[in-house]
């Protein structure tokens, strides 16, 4: 029962926020008066980055709920460290989903401001990601955390990841 509770949480907070940077994004296309449109041929790619994004997203969700036993969100953190599925490979995959769907769409849109917005967005996830996220990970996982930082990396996954945790 408690994890089908987690799972609704984690649903409503992925709608939530679908819906916020739903938002956010068509109204940042009204720039596109000013920037232009991308040619035709980004819309099938688009398409294709903006589904990994999406399918990225929903797994990473599904590893927080059935790992870690919490949400992506601050406010209802995992109780265990998630390192499995996509956290394997790298630290933030969630920042990835959501930057990879929002250029996706913006390729698909040929919407030349979706992408600066995308672009604006990891800039802030790294920021928060370096002065909010990792110290809070550092102080609640402590060792287990500093371990896994040293195995895995930021955003850029390695080529040959090492067997970890």
């Amino acid at each position: 029962m408690k994890t089908f509770l987690t799972a609704l949480k984690a649903f409503l907070y992925l709608v939530v926020a679908l819906l916020f940077f739903g938002w956010v994004v068509f109204r940042v296309r009204r720039l596109d008066l000013t920037f232009g449109v991308l040619p035709m041929w980004a819309e099938i790619p688009g398409l294709i980055v903006a589904g990994a994004g999406g399918a990225l997203l929903l797994l990473c969700f599904g590893v927080f709920v059935v790992r870690g036993r919490g949400t992506p969100l601050p406010l209802d953190p995992p109780t265990k460290l998630v390192a499995i599925g996509p956290y394997k490979y790298v630290r933030n995959p969630i920042h990835i989903a959501w930057v990879s769907l929002f250029i996706g769409l913006g390729l698909y849109l040929r919407s030349p401001s979706i992408l600066l917005f995308a672009l604006a967005f990891f800039a802030t996830c790294y920021v928060y990601v370096l002065w909010v996220e990792e110290p809070s990970l550092k102080k609640r996982f402590r060792t287990e955390y500093e371990e896994y930082c040293k195995v895995v990396p930021r955003y850029v996954p390695r080529p040959n990841p090492r067997k970890q945790l």
